[in-house]
């Protein structure tokens, strides 16, 4: 709350996430979220749907969005919380969105104003310098043209084993075959079992679970080919070209 009575058009917080740490699936009523992680690589759920977010991305969630926000590797959440009611820009879906150095610079301005102990801290704002911020970052929120990455789950125990093997290893290239001698199913059983409970086939349900592995060891900067390896593919041409058609972008704009 300002000091003239109004609400704040944004709030922040810092949260410090250990590596493996995820909060619980939760709601923001009435404010937006802008999930940016000021250091380390956070990651964030809605749904089937999954991001990973290096400090050049964060991600857009809209007010009223069931998410959940954790990290593989320890990381500081930055959590930047905007009044529905004030905010200029309402997206009513989760979008990725573009970190710039001059946005970044921006919002460490407003959260050091923001968390500063004592108003006549050093670093804090005036109410006409921090809406003057306020309205230059909202300007700056860029969306990255990205289809989110999602992983639904089969519920049929049969199905649900092979999609845990999978997880555990993106790289693992048995056919449904091998995975019908391992589960008890024919291959065209857990083929159906795919389609009916992820919408997906088979196949590209394999192809999201890779996709989704990369994520963190792109944003952790590994070597492109050192990722297409680990998450099972033969060459860094064909990951990245099975990136582009399933996300609208290759690797390289997405995490850019």
């Amino acid at each position: 709350m300002s000091s003239t009575g109004q609400p704040d058009a944004m709030l922040f917080g810092d949260y410090d996430l250990p590596s493996g740490t995820w909060l619980d699936w939760h709601v923001h009523e009435d404010h937006h979220q802008l999930a940016w992680a000021a250091r380390g690589v956070v990651a964030v759920n809605v749904g089937s749907a999954h991001w990973v977010l290096p400090p050049a991305r964060a991600l857009w969630i809209p007010a009223g969005t069931v998410h959940r926000t954790g990290s593989a590797g320890n990381a500081v959440l930055r959590g930047i919380f905007m009044d529905a009611s004030q905010s200029p820009v309402a997206w009513p879906e989760p979008r990725l969105v573009r970190v710039r150095p001059l946005l970044r610079e921006l919002l460490e301005h407003l959260t050091a104003g923001a968390l500063a102990a004592d108003a006549r801290a050093a670093d804090a704002l005036s109410d006409e310098a921090r809406r003057r911020a306020e309205a230059v970052a909202f300007d700056l929120l860029e969306p990255v043209p990205v289809t989110p990455i999602s992983v639904p789950m089969p519920r049929d125990a049969r199905a649900r084993r092979v999609a845990d093997a999978l997880i555990a290893d993106p790289a693992d290239d048995r056919t449904l075959e091998h995975f019908g001698r391992y589960v008890g199913a024919s291959d065209r059983t857990l083929a159906r079992l795919f389609v009916e409970e992820t919408r997906l086939s088979f196949g590209r349900w394999r192809t999201q679970v890779r996709l989704r592995a990369s994520l963190p060891l792109l944003a952790d900067g590994r070597p492109l080919a050192r990722v297409a390896e680990c998450v099972g593919y033969s060459s860094p041409s064909a990951f990245v070209a099975a990136f582009r058609r399933a996300v609208g972008v290759p690797p390289g704009r997405y995490f850019g």
